[in-house]
């Protein structure tokens, strides 16, 4: 199609190979819908379509993103997201209640640090297993999290019901304490991670990271630190979980509980990368809107069909069934996920005033 014809525009230098979108249309049509997300979506949303829409959506795709690291492009499974979720929810909170002068993005860059070291510390039996027995060692995480932060209430500031609230989100004197102000907040946030993340998948680090999940002991043949790898690689993914557990606990819900980022949201994320797209940025994108409007999809169906006396019970099991029919599926016959389906569909676009 001539609206992305990629005439005269050849990669000749090797900064060129390291641009995010590599064809001119390509940054233009991004530039253009930053421009939408950032200006037009907040005068025309309702504060529907962004507390319950938009910030779980973004927040999720930035879970996603940090576990696509991991287990996507290192090839080390894990089942500890919402336990790094909660570390980096935690730990912002104490760092805004205990240091009232810490501007809010620093605090927020505080906690992702924090539960980066948790996530290196997990990490460490990774040096001597892997495959379902790191599965397990995350999943021993994913329990004690949770029990450390009820136990101990300093983490909760005494609360006896165990709930921490949001602090009040200001950046440079303008309060962010609204729908409009949480989704900027969270869209600046993942748009940012998402170009950071970008770079380093393209970056010597991301091909190492490749290179240890394709086969360690060619890593290891080739020079690779392959022990240094795994542990880096937790700590990105745990960073990337950690700010989306302050952003889920602070933008979206507003107060949260150490129960209430459980082994169920671990599973959601592993949900969203496998039927995104393992290894995969975009993928990450694609799998956390599936998640997040399925179930406004199936309700919108289900009245429309049956009329207000479907059972919202019954939705959810279908959610569930519809869940795990296409993780079968995806694993079997499109392990790389709704990525690979809509580059395929693209590229048939690009080309189709010459297919037959």
């Amino acid at each position: 199609m001539f609206l992305f014809s990629q005439a005269r525009q050849f990669t000749q230098h090797y900064q060129d190979e390291q641009r995010i979108f590599r064809l001119k249309e390509h940054r233009i049509l991004f530039l253009f819908a930053l421009l939408i997300a950032f200006v037009f979506v907040p005068f025309v949303g309702s504060d529907y379509l962004f507390n319950a829409i938009l910030v779980p959506y973004l927040v999720l795709a930035l879970a996603g993103l940090g576990l696509n690291i991991l287990t996507g492009y290192t090839g080390q499974l894990s089942l500890g997201s919402a336990a790094f979720m909660a570390v980096g929810a935690f730990a912002t909170y104490n760092l805004e209640l205990r240091i009232p002068q810490l501007p809010l993005l620093l605090s927020i860059f505080l906690g992702g640090v924090i539960a980066a070291l948790f996530g290196v510390l997990v990490g460490l039996p990774s040096l001597r297993i892997k495959g379902f027995y790191l599965i397990v060692s995350t999943l021993a995480a994913q329990f004690f999290v949770p029990w450390l932060f009820t136990q101990y209430g300093w983490f909760t500031n005494h609360n006896a019901s165990g709930v921490i609230t949001a602090p009040r989100l200001e950046i440079l004197g303008y309060s962010l304490n609204s729908p409009v102000g949480h989704y900027l907040l969270t869209l600046s946030i993942v748009v940012l991670l998402t170009v950071v993340a970008r770079h380093l998948i393209q970056s010597q680090y991301g091909r190492n990271f490749c290179a240890v999940r394709d086969m360690e002991t060619a890593a290891t043949t080739l020079g690779i630190p392959v022990g240094r790898t795994k542990l880096f690689a937790f700590a990105v993914s745990s960073f990337y979980l950690g700010i989306a557990g302050a952003l889920w606990a602070f933008a979206y819900l507003g107060t949260i509980e150490a129960n209430g980022l459980d082994l169920n949201r671990s599973f959601q994320i592993l949900f969203i990368i496998i039927i995104g797209g393992l290894g995969s940025l975009a993928g990450s994108f694609y799998g956390a809107a599936f998640i997040v409007l399925l179930p406004i999809v199936l309700s919108i169906l289900g009245q429309a069909v049956f009329g207000q006396a479907i059972d919202q019970a019954l939705l959810q099991n279908l959610q569930k069934i519809i869940f795990g029919a296409l993780i079968i599926y995806f694993l079997i016959k499109e392990p790389e996920g709704l990525s690979r389906l809509c580059r395929n569909a693209y590229q048939r676009l690009r080309t189709w005033p010459l297919r037959y």
